[in-house]
């Protein structure tokens, strides 16, 4: 993994949430830039994968292979899955879901890196 890549995802991550409950304290829904900032933050995961594959089709392994990968394409699902679940119930606690939804990526994104250096458990 490119350590200064999960870095960048990490912290994007963690931006969007912070503003995701801020719009929640406000009453407020979600809106277009807040959308907008959650695909910005999915294109950083499909980007992630993308190098996970290269470096995998490179040589390089991860400590434990199949830990890895459930990690790189569990991190694509969590936004999505957040994301429909905030637009089918619009609501302040929807805006919020985006904002746990968001959290969870710098989690999965360090237990990546764990994982890649060598961490298999």
């Amino acid at each position: 993994m490119i350590t200064g890549f999960a870095v960048t995802v990490a912290v994007a991550a963690t931006l969007v949430a912070l503003w995701s409950f801020l719009q929640s304290a406000r009453n407020r829904l979600p809106d277009n830039p807040l959308l907008v900032a959650l695909a910005v933050l999915e294109l950083l995961l499909v980007a992630q994968l993308v190098i996970g594959i290269v470096l995998l089709a490179g040589g390089d392994r991860p400590g434990s292979l199949a830990t890895y990968l459930a990690y790189l394409i569990g991190s694509l699902v969590v936004l999505p899955v957040g994301a429909a679940w905030a637009l089918a119930e619009r609501s302040r606690s929807s805006t919020a879901v985006l904002g746990i939804a968001c959290l969870a990526i710098p989690v999965m994104v360090l237990r990546l890196n764990e994982v890649w250096s060598g961490a298999t458990a």
